[in-house]
């Protein structure tokens, strides 16, 4: 029986990991690619079997290192599931922003996204497979980073772009929207500033961040079968920042006048 496979980008990070050791539920092999191999094959000892966690170093912003790693993986099976989700953030703002910056983060938050697609779209159709693109609340509103912002918000209209038109061809396309994740970097900043995840919390509805966890569960209910009938869709993990905040609502409230 051909062994189903999950290709995850930007696999050594907090996220990439938990979303490998969750999409592991479903797939028999998970391609943890990442630009650091070192990194990826520490992330893969650490989750399982050599035969199901495979590390594959690759620069996914590079057509080249793309088609290599979409070939890599074909040899293990069927590819079913693509998981864009390598990506990174750099200027703070958009005076900061210099064209360099704005070049390599539309190039690492965008078109990577666009490279690794089109290089296993035919193993997607084959498959009848689906490919979930890890965006960012930062595309749905302004939040800073904004190179990193506009990108995402590129990608979140990249997301539908393939559903619309491989929709035909059997692949479901949609996108997760995480809002602050706590993941090593984030705790590198506690470190610096014990309050930081306290300050971080009043803007959130659940009055907490995001786990790498949280982001793995919603990837895998669209990779999964229960989401058979959704493509195009962004979903917002972001324990309801994007809804509205609670603070700001009172302020407003308060001020009213009638």
């Amino acid at each position: 029986m051909t062994q189903t496979i999950a290709i995850v980008t930007g696999a050594a990070g907090d996220i990439g990991r938990a979303i490998a050791e969750r999409l592991a539920d479903e797939h028999d092999v998970i391609f943890m690619v990442d630009i650091d191999l070192a990194a990826a094959e520490k992330a893969a000892r650490a989750l399982g079997p050599t035969a199901r966690f495979v590390a594959h170093g690759a620069d996914v912003t590079s057509q080249t290192s793309v088609a290599e790693m979409a070939r890599q993986a074909a040899l293990l099976g069927s590819v079913r599931t693509l998981i864009n989700n390598a990506g990174a953030a750099r200027a703070v703002s958009l005076h900061d922003t210099t064209p360099e910056i704005w070049r390599m983060d539309n190039a690492l938050n965008l078109e990577a996204a666009f490279l690794c697609f089109r290089a296993v779209e035919d193993l997607l159709e084959a498959s009848k497979g689906s490919v979930i693109n890890i965006a960012s609340v930062n595309g749905m509103n302004v939040f800073g980073h904004p190179a990193y912002s506009a990108a995402k918000a590129g990608l979140l209209h990249f997301t539908k772009l393939v559903a619309v038109e491989y929709g035909k061809l059997g692949i479901r396309s949609n996108a997760v929207a995480p809002g602050t994740v706590r993941t090593q970097a984030w705790e590198a900043r506690a470190a610096a500033n014990p309050n930081v995840f306290e300050e971080a919390r009043r803007w959130y509805p659940l009055q907490r961040v995001v786990d790498p966890k949280d982001v793995a569960n919603a990837v895998a209910f669209l990779a999964g079968p229960q989401a058979g009938a959704i493509t195009g869709v962004c979903l917002p993990v972001d324990c309801g920042l994007t809804a509205g905040q609670a603070e700001l609502a009172r302020t407003f409230t308060q001020s009213e006048h009638y």
